[in-house]
């Protein structure tokens, strides 16, 4: 065991532990004491109590003293703060739920600790998982571990801060329009957003996003990605978007398979006309190039989309939803709401049923005009995020490929996939001009997730897996 322990991958982790190299409260001992040291610079937990990981590692120890077979014994997670950690705080990101306990797990966190795995703490979220930063009033900034003056991105933020600075190798997170890829790539990680309803999240939060939103998974390498969806991958009838196509797991069985000869598209601007910024295209025509040059057939070629595809437009419906769970709130006490969450709760209760109903049927295009494309091509390649992460206190950057950037512009390459309810993974593809990940968006059809991954894991055979931020020399 030559590396410090939180280099480990997940399952280099749960190897060593069930081998009795290392025990699981040795591991977890020596994540919280990382997690001493590193927090204050990053703030990427919303909740962190060491006793909570370390008395679920003595009873991961002891289940495995009794015989149990645990595939992720010992193995830390964080959780993002929209999910549930039983008995601790699950605020949301909001001052609405600042006195809030989680009364019970999260499915997919009673999912994992079932099989061994061990929760280190609750990773800071933008309020109701609405914006595309990390910086709430409740729990304040977010730092990239690459550049403490620097975004991870959001709504993820904690998330991805944690793994990639390491404090545990694997996260929990949510996924409505790029929370889980785009941070991912800001970061230099793996980011996965399943088919929708793949994982079951049968009970929780209110989201603002219900119809959109999945649970989404991020790790260092792709092999834990597959190896942690599949440990999600059920049907629980308890939610309604889950459904039995997804009874059982398939992502780590086909990760090597040979990929044969798929056909590929590449789509730079996704269709949309989409700036990038030029030093993050190179990077990632780069990388293109270089899985051609490995025997990948890719064909440049664009979706055809229904009218209005460009930059977030259904993001009325996340303001519609946010008005409706949160309106009052906004209108008697402005003080407990970020103001940005304000200014979207205000243009939702301007969104009539009319609009409603025009924006669910545009939902419906958007799966038309995936299925009318995945006739053509097996995958979609693109950008994740069209900039590297950019300076604290803005939404985003002012200016994308040298044009002005509206505020939803660096997020602009991510909800597509969401309208379409298809799995789609962001990969470390290289740096850009300041030394920052780029992320390369591999997307499939409805229920493909495990051809995704496959795709994703034989691309990080040729490009290599992601660069180590600097905080994991630390």
């Amino acid at each position: 065991m030559p590396e410090p322990i939180h280099q480990w991958t997940a399952l280099q982790t749960a190897a060593h532990v069930a081998a009795r190299r290392i025990s699981a409260t040795e591991i977890a001992h020596a994540m919280c004491d990382r997690v001493a040291r590193l927090e204050p610079r990053l703030n990427a937990f919303a909740d962190f109590a060491p006793e909570v990981p370390l008395q679920a590692a003595r009873s991961v120890d002891a289940r495995l003293a009794a015989g149990e077979t645990l595939p992720l014994a010992g193995v830390a997670f964080t959780v993002k703060d929209n999910l549930w950690l039983g008995g601790r705080p699950a605020t949301f990101g909001s001052r609405v739920f600042a006195d809030f306990v989680a009364p019970r797990d999260s499915w997919c966190v009673a999912r994992l600790r079932a099989l061994g795995a061990v929760p280190l703490g609750v990773t800071n979220c933008s309020e109701f998982a609405c914006k595309g930063i990390t910086d709430t009033p409740l729990h304040g900034t977010t730092r990239n571990p690459w550049d403490l003056e620097r975004t991870p991105g959001g709504s993820s933020g904690g998330a991805v801060a944690a793994v990639a600075a390491g404090l545990g190798p694997l996260a929990l997170v949510t996924d409505a329009g790029g929370s889980t890829r785009r941070p991912a790539a800001h970061t230099g990680l793996v980011g996965m957003k399943p088919t929708l309803g793949r994982v079951p999240n049968a009970w929780g939060f209110d989201d603002p996003n219900h119809l959109l939103s999945v649970i989404g998974q991020i790790g260092r390498t792709v092999e834990d990605v597959a190896f942690l969806l599949d440990a999600l991958t059920a049907w629980d009838p308890a939610d309604p978007l889950s459904s039995p196509a997804f009874a059982a797991p398939d992502a780590v069985a086909r990760l090597r398979e040979p990929l044969g000869r798929p056909r590929l598209a590449w789509s730079p601007h996704l269709g949309c006309g989409l700036p990038v910024d030029a030093d993050v295209l190179a990077a990632l025509e780069a990388a293109v190039e270089r899985l051609r040059g490995a025997g990948w057939q890719i064909e440049r070629a664009d979706p055809d989309w229904p009218e209005g595809a460009r930059e977030y437009p259904m993001i009325a419906l996340q303001q519609a939803g946010l008005a409706q769970r949160f309106g009052d709130i906004w209108r008697t006490q402005p003080e407990r709401l970020d103001p940005d969450i304000g200014a979207q709760i205000e243009l939702g209760a301007t969104v009539t049923g009319t609009r409603t109903t025009e924006l669910l049927k545009l939902r419906e295009a958007f799966h038309a005009s995936f299925t009318r494309f995945f006739e053509r091509y097996d995958a979609l390649l693109c950008p994740t995020s069209p900039v590297e992460a950019w300076p604290l206190g803005s939404l985003g950057p002012t200016e994308i490929g040298g044009l002005p950037a509206g505020p939803r512009g660096h997020a602009a390459f991510t909800p597509l996939f969401n309208y379409g309810s298809v799995p789609a993974l962001s990969l470390p593809c290289g740096t850009g001009r300041q030394g920052l990940p780029v992320g390369l968006q591999i997307a499939g059809p409805r229920f493909a997730d495990a051809f995704v991954l496959q795709l994703a894991w034989h691309a990080e055979q040729v490009l290599g897996a992601g660069t180590p931020s600097p905080m994991m020399d630390e």
